[in-house]
């Protein structure tokens, strides 16, 4: 009856919490509108200036110094295609800021090695050690680190030129997601790859055809050539899930190998205790000191990461 009774309040704590975000979100919305509303109303009206048909662009851009201010030449703008200066554009914006880390997230290798450190933690048996907060750290260092030399290939073709004002965002864009979409590929399953390719009813060329005037379908389960070779010809809409299908098969393939050696001392102290006639120890607790022991005397974080880092086609 407690327990039900401690689940009651917190459920009603949640839904609390709830309504006042909810609550506070509209507030700001409300203000965010009402702020607009004003400025728009006590916005001083500006003639515009009589301009001689004779009259030189530069001294038209001169007698109306806010032209150059107009939305098309915002970065946002020619991004998405949105004016930031509206409340509805901002919500836009903020939802696409909030949802990218996580986007970034699956279209790297963090998902593989948070996957495979959680399924070590549940074959140790060692509950929530290493905590959560210590495992997604050390999987977003690796990531940092097996995904750095596509970093590097990113900022060299798509961040300094485009700092440097030799390409617009819509292009830095479109060179950043070319190093991306090779990496995702290169991890990727031909089966799952042609699954994906089968539900999205798309088709794939050779190398030398794509783009002629006679292409050759070819079967991504019998060529030859790695997938990244086809990048051009495989949009993201097919690139981003079945990489991360694949991220997942082989992040459980590995889990399962992690569980062998622990399993196999699990069932030597189960049949041991049994021996013995002690049926009423729990053999989990004898056997999760031999496994700290096995896990240490074989350094087996290095190992760990050695494999994970193995694992990957960089």
């Amino acid at each position: 009856m407690n327990r039900i009774i401690k689940h009651v309040k917190k459920e009603r704590i949640l839904f609390i919490r709830f309504i006042a975000s909810l609550t506070l979100t509209a507030a700001l919305f409300s203000v965010v509108f009402s702020l607009n509303a004003i400025a728009a109303d006590t916005e001083p009206f500006v003639p515009a200036p009589e301009v001689n048909i004779n009259t030189s662009p530069e001294a038209v851009d001169a007698a109306n110094p806010g032209a150059a201010l107009a939305p098309e030449t915002s970065a946002l703008y020619d991004l998405i295609g949105v004016d930031a200066s509206q409340p509805l554009e901002i919500l836009l914006l903020i939802t696409i800021i909030s949802i990218a880390p996580s986007i970034l997230l699956m279209m790297t290798c963090f998902t593989r090695i948070v996957i495979v450190m959680s399924f070590l933690r549940n074959a140790m048996q060692t509950q929530q050690t290493p905590p959560n907060q210590v495992v997604i750290s050390l999987a977003l260092f690796l990531t940092m680190f097996l995904m750095w030399p596509v970093f590097v290939q990113i900022n060299q073709v798509a961040y300094q030129p485009y700092a440097d004002g030799e390409i617009t965002t819509w292009e830095a864009v479109e060179r950043a997601g070319g190093p991306l979409k090779v990496f995702m590929l290169r991890q990727t399953s031909r089966s799952t790859m042609a699954f994906f390719l089968n539900l999205a009813d798309a088709t794939i060329y050779t190398s030398d055809t794509f783009g002629t005037d006679i292409q050759i379908e070819i079967d991504v389960n019998t060529t030859e050539e790695d997938l990244d070779a086809f990048y051009e010809q495989i949009g993201f809409e097919v690139a981003i899930p079945a990489f991360m299908i694949s991220e997942l098969s082989r992040a459980f393939q590995m889990g399962f190998m992690l569980f062998v050696p622990f399993l196999i001392i699990d069932i030597v102290v189960a049949s041991t205790l049994m021996s013995m006639g002690m049926m009423m120890l729990p053999p989990a607790m004898i056997s999760m000191p031999f496994k700290l022991m096995l896990f240490v005397l074989v350094d087996g974080w290095q190992m760990l990461v050695g494999s994970i880092a193995a694992s990957f086609n960089l």
